[in-house]
Formats: structure tokens, sequence, C-alpha cells
């Protein structure tokens, strides 16, 4: 009877977890890329139908992000139709196809080990499948975690989303170690015009073989995901919005308790009056602010550090880039954790204005110095610095405020948008960084590399200024009372 009236917070915390591995998923599969891209470069210079110059190998590996834009754009759609559950079950599905076939494109159709233009077709197609599961865990996961969760612990459960993305990364930085063992990633020379060739003394293993088990590891988390994910309920808020008030009471009575739960429900049912409502409803600068959220968590730089953080470490002359990368990955976990235990405690405005700044500090701190000999140190700490507060910021608060501020008639749609921006953004800048960053005015200049970084941390002031002036604080609030607070406004 006790855990009737009181709630069972181990219920609450394994279909939280459960939720989160889309989570680890999500950084999983972004990062794999960053371990493979040398080997999978190699073996597609070795095609003999055409020549794979350095703009296919820019487009091959970011391909996922065109798949996670077209999946946060359905994801709406198909959180509302199929329901947050079923939605995840189908992004489980397609990471674990994408894995299969990135690591075997040739699978049914080609001769296995020989590279062609129309093998490069089907990678990267596997790839966008990948990205489309992507796209949908990204909006899906923390819109799940945030309709089961009670409200007083809500921010700090949709930050273990971000968490288990950073813990993803950094599981598959030591899964591409671990695989690469004692082979190397292939040497490659630059012959200029935009194409590349492989150095006569790169370790044939990796080119065949190495890129294939680190795209392949994802089939392990990837099916233990689309099997959990089919025992979890689905969430209360949902089920209210299609008619199912009995089983919504089930579940928040299992999380909340029966006396609570039927105070929820109500509430609930107080504000999903109709099954769907106009996007606008509840005015524009709501949708501006979710979008603009997304716009600057990515428009502040972090996954231009993240993407290229070997290379990037490689050209400040670290002996061992790999090991940088684990060291900032590490980095990246511990301060994550300071996001989950203090949302609550500090709110979600205070961590996002400090880490805004925090992140222009880094910021200017690498433009200053990158590339000054003796000065090394202080360009990874700032690197450090960066992306450290980031993590405790615009990286876990982000998807928490995505998950809290829409109204529920509003929310599958409005998070989709959101997230479709996020991904657009992402896309930009990670396919503008590596040209801002190797721009010359002349022969031997830094410009690029203080520009692109300058232009970061102004970004991250801009940001700042915006948490500050039209980002309301939605700590402590009910899902419920975003609706009042939009019709306020």
């Amino acid at each position: 009877m006790k855990k009737n009236e009181q709630g069972s917070k181990a219920y609450l915390v394994s279909i939280v977890l459960v939720a989160v591995l889309g989570g680890l998923l999500f950084g999983y599969d972004t990062a794999v890329i960053s371990g493979a891209e040398k080997g999978l470069q190699a073996f597609f210079l070795g095609a003999p139908d055409f020549q794979y110059s350095d703009f296919y190998h820019g487009f091959s590996s970011s391909s996922a992000l065109i798949g996670c834009i077209i999946g946060s754009a359905l994801s709406g759609m198909l959180a509302t139709r199929l329901g947050r559950k079923r939605s995840l079950i189908l992004a489980g599905f397609l990471f674990f196809v994408s894995a299969f076939g990135s690591m075997y494109p040739e699978f049914l159709f080609f001769e296995k080990g020989k590279a062609t233009f129309n093998l490069l077709v089907a990678f990267n197609i596997y790839r966008v499948i990948g990205g489309i599961g992507v796209g949908l865990a990204s909006a899906i996961c923390p819109m799940y975690i945030g309709e089961v969760a009670p409200s007083n612990i809500r921010g700090m459960l949709v930050s273990w989303n971000q968490f288990a993305i950073i813990f993803g990364q950094l599981v598959v930085y030591f899964v591409n170690f671990i695989i690469l063992g004692d082979h190397t990633n292939p040497v490659i020379e630059s012959i200029g015009q935009g194409f590349s060739q492989v150095a006569a003394s790169s370790d044939p293993w990796t080119i065949e073989t190495g890129w294939r088990y680190m795209f392949g590891s994802e089939m392990v988390p990837a099916g233990l995901f689309a099997l959990l994910i089919c025992f979890v309920p689905e969430t209360p808020r949902y089920l209210v919005m299609i008619g199912q008030d009995e089983k919504a009471k089930t579940v928040l009575g299992r999380i909340n308790g029966l006396a609570k739960a039927e105070e929820i429900l109500r509430d609930i049912k107080d504000t999903i009056t109709v099954k769907t409502e106009k996007l606008f409803t509840y005015g524009y600068l709501c949708i501006f602010v979710g979008i603009m959220l997304s716009v600057f968590q990515q428009a502040v730089g972090i996954n231009a550090v993240l993407y290229y953080a070997p290379r990037i470490f490689g050209d400040m002359g670290m002996t061992n880039p790999m090991v940088n990368t684990v060291i900032m990955g590490v980095v990246n976990i511990l301060f994550t954790l300071v996001a989950v235990f203090t949302v609550e405690k500090w709110g979600r405005k205070p961590l996002l204005i400090w880490g805004s700044l925090g992140m222009a500090v880094g910021a200017f701190g690498v433009a200053v110095t990158f590339g000054h000999a003796g000065m090394e140190i202080i360009t990874m700490l700032s690197i450090m610095v960066y992306s450290a507060s980031f993590m405790f910021s615009w990286g876990p608060i982000c998807w928490v405020l995505i998950a809290e501020i829409f109204p529920n008639t509003i929310r599958g749609a409005a998070v989709a948008i959101a997230v479709a921006f996020q991904w657009i953004f992402n896309f930009i800048v990670s396919s503008t960084f590596v040209p801002m960053f190797n721009m010359h005015l002349s022969e031997g200049d830094d410009f690029g590399h203080w520009f692109t970084y300058g232009l970061y941390g102004v970004i991250c002031i801009i940001a700042a200024f915006f948490v500050w002036k039209l980002v309301p604080e939605t700590k402590g609030k009910s899902l419920e009372d975003m609706t009042r607070l939009w019709k306020k406004r």
C-alpha cells in the first residue's frame, strides 16, 4: 500500500534509464565517425571507377546529419501518431540497420571489399538511415523523460539524457581505441586541388577492416535499446491525448502514488481539452524561444570541437591527439554531472548564462593563443574551458527546456521544429568549421584561427543576453504550467 501512496522511484528510474539509452546511441552514432573516417577515406581512395575527393569524404563524414534533420522534422508527426514509445522503438531499429549497413555496405548487392561509387552511395544511405534514428531519439527521448518525470526532479532526469549523449561519445572513443589496438590509422597525404592519397606505409588492416568494426560495434547498444524500450510504458500525457485516461492514471500512480496521480491527471485533462491545437496558438514568442535555444546550442560552435578534436589537437602539435580527445571526453562527463546535480537547485537560466560566459572566455582564449609557439598548453586549457562550460549549460539545459517549455497540445510539433533547427545548424557549423579555420588573408597568417573562435565567442555572449531577456525559468513548474505561462505572455 505504501508503494501506491508514495509511488515507486525504482520504477521511474528504470524507465528513464531505458529512455536515456537513446541518448547514448545519439552520442555513439555521431562520434563513431571520428575514429573511422581515416580508414573509410583510405578505403574509397582505392576505388577504380571514380576519384574520391575531399568533398566526397566531407559529405560521407557528415551525411548522417542529413538524416538527423529528416528524423527530427518527422519526430513531431511520429510522436503524435505512433506515440512516444513506438517512435523510440522505430529509432532503435534504424540505429541497428545503420550500424550493420555501415559496417557491411556490400550486403546483398556488391562485392565484398571492392570500393566503387555505387558502394559509396549505399554506405551514405545507411548513414542517413542512422541519422534519422538520431534525429528521432534527439527529439523524443527528452520529450519522453519530461512527460513521465515529476516536476520537482524533471530537470535532473532530462539532464541524464545529455549525460548519456556525452557518455556515448566517450564510450565510442574507447571502443575505437580498443578496435585499433596495435594497428594505426592510415596516413592520408594531400596532393592538392581537393584530392588526397594514401601513404604507402599505411596499415592495410585499418583500410580494409578496422573502420567496419567501429561502425558495427553500434549494433550491440542499438539492439539492446530496441529490445528494452518495448517494456517501458507510454507517457501519461500522450495517453490522455488519445483518450486512455485509465492507463495514464496507472502509469502516474506507479510513479507518483495514487493520490498525486489523480491530481496530476486532472491537471493534464484541464490543459488537454483538444487533442491538437495550431502551432501558434500560444503566440510566436513560444516557438521563437524554442527555435533559438536550438540555434544557439549549435551556433556557439561546440560540435566543431567535438567532431574534429583529434585533428585540432594534432594541428596543435600534441604527440597523441587521441589521448587528448579521451581526456576532453572525461572532462565533458564530469561537467555534465554538474548540470545533473544543480539544475533543480540553481535553475535553468543561471546555468545557461554562466555557461555562455564561460564558453566565451574559452573561445577567446583559443582565438588569441592558437598556433603560437609555447602557448599550446594555454590553448588546450582554453578548449577544455570552452567544452566544460558547454557541458554544464547548453549541452543538457537546452534539452531540458525544449522538453519543458511547450504546452502539451503543441509539444510534438514544436519540439520537432526546434530540434530540426538544431540539426540544421549542427550541419552548418560542422561544414563551415574547416574552411573558416583554414582561411588566410595572406600566406601563413592565422586569420582563420582567431576569426573562427572569435566568432564563436561573440555568439556565446549574444546567447547569454538572449537567455537573460527572453527565456522563462521553468524550475519547479509542471508541464501544465507552461500552458498558463504562454497564455499570459
